[in-house]
């Protein structure tokens, strides 16, 4: 198989620098806070890699000396802590079930990076055969590579040319014209203007979403949702809307496959649901419609959701299941290969982290592990010996498990992609496993006073380990097949890797801290006088709660959990039926639970923001047909200016609430920047729908420019 790379093997570049080790950090930052706090609100992460590059890319170009091979560190080292960020699928819960009154530094730190750095040593091994060898996609990774490549063209090109004269040795006869005309050519495109990198539509949809952010969760002068209640007899009916431009740009990114699959959510849950449930019971005297429908959505109605969820996470896994065992196989394969990837005989584009090195780090890391867990036990009430045996119980369970997710994930994710790859139905899977381990295992612990509580968060914080295990390795060979087809040197981009775990680990721990403080979680608010429709929802760790402490008390509400499962069977069933007749996939089961659990007002914009990405490909497709042209060929500037103006809505709006939950600790007030009173709500909430009916066509019109 031929190396389709920018840089050849012979070739050597900068590539780890200290400056792109320092701008990888602070893209970190960025991109941990942003897929923190958004994965808190909805439930959804975004894929950093892309925009980390165009970031990349348009601050080193103002070095001289800077190549595409930097750039793709810099991307590496940001993707993986912005992936990292997935922990708060299942940590909040430690938060919400009253074992942490916050987010311990260390501990948080401890399990986040020693879980997000195993993934990385359990994937190196994988390399070679899943990237190199194999004919998965990539999706992510390889449009990363195509947008280095395009970004740091002029450049790359340049230096390769001029190391490659050097490495040949004397030049004579026909070989020097040759060499001559290629300086020629580089003077020649040093003095075009250089290609843009898309910065400037990151920066556009940032600066759009962080002021009209400020204006409603800062200044109080836009509406952040509205709804439409209404009564037919008994039954109770809603129409929401929210006003997120980074909920915008989400659904955007996940398409409208996924965005219709939330759609069917919101009218099954509101829709269906709720008002057979309102039509069934008797209002309580002294609440209003609205009071009424929430408060039987979330008692009742998000129990169906989670049906669906485990039913859709369950059959997700089951479908994959032939390309995970081929993944845990080559794996196994590729531990016990004994091929050419020596140092110093291989070439530079095939030299990964030695079987000594990942021995120890992987070592390091297990005592890691090992003392992060006692910490966590510390104060269980049970013997010394007792506390020893569960550290055990946990750390080969993260361990072993681990091993095999990271196999099974780094399968997934070069099938499907990372975006797609289910990481929430991983982390049932796990809480599941684990929380019946501690049944059968921890009998003293179970005995104890309190004990119960203390098996269910160590259940939990077991699978947080897995979490990190799972989404970095999940996003680890996306970015080995980003170096692989630029020609990078993959023990520098797993040293990378490295980096961006311990950077991401480090920063979500305060984000965490400062948002939990700021706003609350579902269910779990830090003071009492805090306003619980500003709480963040953190949906899949509401859900893992439920579930593990459904399997130590059996107190689930299982008459809507085996509802939504039956709803999960008959969407699967017509899935499957859509599949065979339309030849496509039309109802993902996963974002169909989703749409029923989330709040109505997050999902709503999610499902707008998938359609407008629906409307803009149709308007494409026209416009292509009409130009005669591929479709593909013709839209390629277009989609990727979508992408970067989606990312940024998210970053710009996620920024400022990052911001504001800093403003509002300090304050110790839930709105100190208001100037807006009660009075102005219903004239703040038709403002922010007329502002973000705004942004969503200054989108269409600033993508479509390039059609």
């Amino acid at each position: 198989m031929t190396q389709p790379v920018s840089v050849p093997a012979n070739v050597t570049l900068p590539e780890l620098t200290f400056r792109g080790i320092l701008l990888g950090a602070l893209i970190t930052v960025i991109f941990t806070a942003s897929n923190v706090f958004l994965g808190l609100k909805v439930g959804l992460t975004f894929s950093s890699a892309i925009p980390a590059a165009v970031i990349s890319m348009s601050v080193l170009r103002l070095f001289k000396d800077a190549n595409i091979l930097e750039n793709n560190m810099v991307q590496t080292q940001a993707s993986a802590a912005g992936t990292l960020s997935s922990i708060i699928f299942i940590l909040p819960a430690l938060v919400m079930m009253g074992h942490w009154q916050g987010f311990p530094f260390w501990q948080t730190l401890g399990i986040c990076a020693a879980g997000g750095m195993l993934g990385v040593m359990f994937t190196i091994p994988l390399r070679h055969v899943m990237v190199v060898q194999s004919d998965l996609p990539y999706p992510e990774g390889v449009a990363a590579a195509e947008i280095l490549r395009v970004g740091s063209a002029e450049r790359a090109q340049d230096a390769a040319e001029s190391a490659g004269g050097d490495a040949a040795g004397p030049v004579t006869g026909s070989a020097a014209g040759s060499t001559n005309a290629s300086a020629s050519a580089a003077s020649a495109r040093s003095a075009a203007k250089p290609p843009a990198t898309g910065m400037g539509d990151i920066v556009a949809g940032g600066l759009a979403a962080a002021v009209v952010s400020f204006a409603a969760s800062g200044l109080r002068v836009l509406g952040d949702s509205v709804s439409g209640w209404f009564a037919l007899g008994g039954a109770v009916f809603r129409l929401p809307m929210g006003f997120s431009l980074a909920l915008l740009g989400a659904g955007y990114l996940i398409g409208i496959v996924a965005g219709l699959a939330m759609l069917t959510g919101l009218i099954i849950s509101w829709g269906i649901a709720v008002p057979i449930l309102t039509a069934m019971g008797d209002m309580p005297a002294g609440q209003s419609l609205a009071q009424y429908a929430t408060g039987l959505w979330a008692s009742q109605v998000r129990f169906i959701g989670a049906g669906v969820i485990g039913v859709g996470a369950i059959w997700t896994l089951a479908t994959l299941f032939m390309p995970m065992a081929r993944g845990v196989k080559a794996s196994f394969s590729a531990l016990t290969h004994a091929g050419a990837a020596r140092a110093g005989q291989a070439p530079r584009t095939e030299r990964d982290l030695s079987a000594g090195w990942i021995s120890i780090v992987t070592l390091v890391l297990v005592a890691v592990l090992v003392i992060t867990f006692q910490v966590f036990l510390s104060g269980a009430p049970i013997s010394a010996a007792a506390i020893w045996k569960l550290v055990a119980y946990a750390v080969l369970f993260a361990f072993v498990f681990g091993f095999l997710v990271a196999a099974a994930c780094g399968y997934m994710a070069g099938l499907v992609g990372s975006s797609t790859s289910p990481i929430s139905g991983v982390g049932i899977v796990a809480i599941v496993l684990v929380s019946l381990l501690m049944l059968a295992l921890g009998g003293e612990l179970l005995q104890a006073q309190n004990g119960v509580q203390m098996a269910i968060a160590l259940s939990i914080f077991s699978t947080s380990a897995v979490v990190a295990v799972a989404s970095i390795s999940n996003d680890n060979l996306q970015d080995l097949k980003t170096g692989w087809l630029v020609g990078a040197t993959p023990w520098r981009q797993q040293v990378a890797l490295l980096i961006g775990c311990v950077v991401g680990a480090a920063v979500i721990s305060p984000v965490l801290e400062l948002l939990y403080n700021a706003y609350g979680f579902a269910d779990a608010m830090p003071r009492a006088d805090m306003d619980p429709a500003q709480a963040l929802s953190a949906p899949q760790a509401t859900l893992m709660l439920a579930i593990t402490r459904g399997i130590f008390t059996h107190q689930l509400n299982w008459t809507m959990i085996l509802i939504g499962m039956a709803v999960g069977v008959a969407l699967i069933v017509v899935d499957e039926v859509l599949k065979r007749t339309c030849r496509v996939a039309r109802i993902p089961v996963l974002a169909v639970g989703i749409g029923i659990y989330l709040p109505p007002t997050v999902a709503a914009p999610i499902v707008a923001g998938a359609v407008l990405a629906w409307l803009l490909e149709r308007a494409l497709r026209r416009r292509a047909a009409a130009a005669g042209k591929p479709y593909e060929q013709f839209a390629d500037a277009a989609n990727r200016r979508g992408v970067l103006i989606a990312s940024g809505l998210i970053v710009g709006e996620s920024l400022v609430g990052v911001l504001m939950a800093g403003i509002i600790g300090a304050a110790g007030t839930d709105a100190p920047l208001a100037i807006a009173g009660e009075g102005f709500a219903v004239t703040a909430s038709y403002l922010g729908l007329a502002v973000f009916v705004l942004v969503a066509v200054l989108f269409w019109r600033r993508v479509m420019r390039l059609a």
